[in-house]
Formats: C-alpha cells, structure tokens, sequence
C-alpha cells in the first residue's frame, strides 16, 4: 500500500551518536528516510568540530537537513537576565552554523521559572521577544522557525492550538510559523483543535505515539493518535514530517505503520 503522506517529505529525529554521523545518514537513506532532523543539544547533536561531517552528508546523499535548537537548561522565558541572554545566544549560533545546510529551525517556546510563576505577564512578554529576535536572525539567512507545541506540563507555554496562535500572531514574523508536534498535542487532547485553528500556520510536523498522558515517543500506532485521520489532514500541507523515535525499530515500524493506513 502506499503513504497517506508524501514519502518524500519524511524525516527521522532523534539525537544520533555524534561519532559516526556518516554512518548514521546513509542508515536513514537506507530505512527510506528523505530527511534528518540534527538536535543541537550539546553532547547529542553536531558542534563546532564535527560540523563538517553535515556538509559530508549533504553531499553523499540527498537527506534534507532540519535543525532542532538546543533547549536543555534554556528558557525563551526567563526573567533573568543572563540566562535569557544565553538561551538566545546558543539559539542564535546554531542558526548561523546550520544555515548553510537547512533552512528551518525548530524551537521550544519558553517555561515559567520560580520568578515567572510570580509574573507570568512578563515572562509571556520575554517569551515573545525572544522569538523575535531568533526570527529576526533567522532571517539573514533565509531560514523560517518552526516553534512547537509542547507537551502536557505545568508552568511551560505553548500547550494549546489558541495559545499557538496568539504567539505566533504577537511576534508577528513572517518567517514564523507552527512546528505542529501531535504527540504533544495528544497529551493535552488538543490535536483536533490544532489541525481545525491552526493548519494554515503549520510548517513542520513531528510524528510520535502516546496513550495521552505521558510524552513517551512510542512507535506510530501503540498509542491513543487516531492516525487515519491526523494524516488525511496533515497531507494537505507542503511540509515535512519528522518521525521522532528512540530506536531505529521504532522508526521502521512508524513507517511500516504508515504505509499500511
């Protein structure tokens, strides 16, 4: 049987072992993949001495490359000053290392610190402004932010399809739009509200199972996602789609999931 969605627009993410990068591509090309998602955490993705080895993969195979900006230990919305600095100056890096390789980044929207529980208002504000200022980066090198919907947990913004939209309408970027993650949306119980509000914002999609409660990252199918329908909405959009599993067995079976719908 054939995919609901375009084959040719499905990527894999998960961070890779930085040793063999090479190795690790042409495995994807060989599952099917058209696409590599990099998560730029420190220790899990590329850096600055390996960066190379991207280039390598760019010209050995025909792997779209995505990026996927750190997000360990940062906050868009934190109301201290030098960490806020910090996440933006990380964030802005891996934008200027990957530029030449991907022309969108995906990014987590802010959480409430300790202090932000105390000012909520201030933090959404320092939340906005941030993603101003990596789109406004981003576009000296032509590359679109995808910021994602995250998943069910307290004191972090981005949960809902209406609270998506709000952001992205404050920051008021062109080269914004929705990284559209469903099993996030899942958790929340909120992915018929994001593909009915926020479909035409939508530029990236990530691909993953859950029971609704918990963020597991389980293979297409083992969870609660009505498949079937997600993607007969989602393979109206000119987009990519990231499968994002823990092992390659998990990946192979999303896709064999997929071709069976």
């Amino acid at each position: 049987m054939s995919f609901i969605l375009d084959p040719s627009k499905i990527s894999f993410s998960y961070p890779p072992p930085t040793s063999d990068m090479s190795k690790f591509a042409n495995t994807l090309v060989d599952m099917g993949f058209t696409g590599w998602e990099l998560v730029c955490d420190r220790r899990q993705g590329p850096d600055e001495l390996n960066i190379k080895e991207v280039a390598s993969v760019l010209e050995t195979t025909d792997l779209n490359i995505t990026v996927h900006l750190p997000f360990s230990d940062l906050n868009l919305a934190s109301l201290n000053e030098p960490i806020w600095n910090e996440t933006l100056h990380q964030m802005k890096e891996w934008i200027q290392l990957m530029s030449p390789y991907s022309k969108l980044a995906v990014v987590h929207p802010g959480h409430l610190s300790p202090l932000g529980m105390h000012l909520p208002d201030l933090a959404w504000q320092r939340n906005i402004q941030g993603l101003q200022q990596l789109c406004d980066y981003a576009a000296r090198f032509d590359m679109t932010i995808g910021v994602e919907n995250m998943v069910n947990m307290e004191f972090i913004f981005g949960k809902y399809a209406e609270e998506m939209l709000g952001m992205i309408e404050l920051v008021d970027r062109d080269n914004l739009g929705l990284t559209f993650d469903v099993g996030h949306a899942n958790t929340n119980k909120a992915v018929s509200s994001f593909l009915e509000k926020c479909l035409d914002k939508i530029v990236h999609v990530h691909l993953h199972d859950n029971k609704g409660r918990r963020d597991e990252h389980l293979p297409l199918g083992e969870g609660s996602v009505d498949w079937a329908t997600v993607t007969g909405k989602l393979a109206k959009l000119d987009v990519r789609y990231v499968l994002e599993s823990r092992t390659f067995e998990f990946a192979q079976q999303s896709l064999d999931y997929l071709r069976a719908l």
